[in-house]
């Protein structure tokens, strides 16, 4: 999970699994991870499972000396980390740490060297949202899977600032409320399912 609240987040009101860590980027952090190439490695471990450099290789198109070396980098920065007991000196597997990326913009409001990587996350955080989406439509599903799903927007509220983050709040207790616990094994008969939720204030062309 990635969370991107653009206002501070520090009194963080939205229900979640008691066991559920988060860890807010900081500039350094921010800056290993803002490469196009190295959130998409990430998004790869969270979404699919423990990976090597070869197979990380082989869905991306990149080199495995390109890969391998920006796994290095997300491992140094705490995003990934070695599966133990498996593999070999010379074929190590990776898989994504546990827990929500959170990114304050206004963490960096007062750090203008920072400005360039929250723009490359967030340009990029955006575009895979979007990557995701594109795929389920483009998929061939089947059966019961044939048509479920939902791309929705609702764009006739005026909400205050503190309703709209009830809103963001009341939205994310219900995913949480839907998110099994790591250790129930799952229905045989459930998917993959990734759930997005664009809560922003629009401007308007009459008003600053």
């Amino acid at each position: 999970m990635t969370e991107h609240r653009p206002e501070d987040p520090s009194a963080d009101r939205a229900p979640r699994p008691a066991d559920a860590p988060r860890r807010r980027l900081d500039a350094g952090s921010l800056r290993g991870l803002a490469h196009p190439l190295r959130m998409r490695l990430l998004d790869e471990l969270r979404l699919n499972g423990p990976a090597t450099s070869a197979r990380l290789s082989e869905r991306t198109g990149e080199s495995t000396g390109t890969v391998s070396w920006h796994l290095r980098h997300l491992a140094a920065h705490g995003f990934i980390e070695e599966e133990s007991g498996r593999g070999t000196k010379r074929e190590r597997w990776w898989r994504a740490a546990r827990g929500a990326l959170v990114l304050a913009a206004t963490d960096f409001d007062q750090d203008p060297s920072a400005q360039a990587a929250v723009s490359v996350y967030l340009a990029e955080n955006l575009r895979r949202q979007y990557q995701r989406v594109a795929d389920s439509l483009a998929a061939d599903w089947e059966g019961e899977w044939h048509g479920a799903g939902s791309v929705t927007d609702w764009n006739d509220l005026r909400l205050t600032p503190a309703q709209l983050q009830s809103l963001i709040d009341e939205l994310a207790a219900v995913v949480a409320r839907h998110t099994p616990a790591p250790d129930v094994a799952p229905d045989p008969a459930a998917r993959p399912v990734v759930v997005q939720i664009q809560a922003l204030p629009r401007k308007e062309a009459d008003r600053p």
